[in-house]
């Protein structure tokens, strides 16, 4: 069971350029209090199949943090244009958040970015060398989620069966349909018999 759970992230500044900080906020659910930091990355991706190229943009501590539902603004720097592959920057790459405790990994949300040039001739004939000026990207909204079992060194809170106050504990009342009435007498008003 994890004790953080993603509810939500939203981008702030989406489409935007390039060479635009990413600017975000992530809302969680704790369900027990934490006494370390939760730890939040943002990666770039430009070559899947090349992890040396993964670009680290930023990373923030978020902590203590209490039960309850939580939130945070993340601002990321943009990726280092040198760093990627001319043969990479145009279509799409990825942005992974990941989420951490004690250095264990426990949540990656993967979304897919794509990025093109501004305007509709440079997209036909991209220039050479790369504009990243010109450069726009856009976040798909909907998010891959990858959830990890870690060790929280943490109980979650354990359910409670509800029981009514003093039910358990009380003797069955019997009904006044159940009562015999042999005695003669009439039912009581205010526990005074009526005969």
């Amino acid at each position: 069971m994890s004790i953080v759970t993603i509810r939500n992230v939203e981008f702030l500044n989406n489409p935007a350029r390039f060479l635009d900080p990413y600017h975000f906020r992530v809302t969680f659910e704790c369900i027990a209090t934490l006494p370390e930091d939760l730890e939040w990355r943002l990666i770039y991706v430009s070559s899947p199949g090349n992890e040396e190229l993964d670009q680290e943009l930023d990373d923030c501590l978020v902590g203590p943090v209490p039960v309850g539902v939580n939130a945070f603004e993340f601002e990321g720097a943009p990726p280092n244009p040198s760093k990627i592959p001319p043969e990479d920057v145009l279509g799409v790459a990825a942005l992974i958040l990941t989420g951490s405790y004690k250095d264990q990994e426990f949540v990656r949300v993967g979304y897919y970015q794509n990025t093109e040039y501004d305007n509709d001739e440079m997209k036909e004939n991209p220039p050479d060398p790369i504009r990243f000026d010109r450069l726009v990207r856009d976040i798909n909204q909907k998010p891959r989620v990858t959830r990890f079992q870690i060790k929280w060194d943490i109980a979650p809170p354990q359910p409670q069966t509800a029981v009514a106050a003093g039910a358990a504990n009380s003797a069955a009342v019997p009904s006044a349909d159940d009562l015999d009435e042999e005695d003669g007498t009439e039912p009581s008003t205010n526990g005074k018999p009526t005969s």
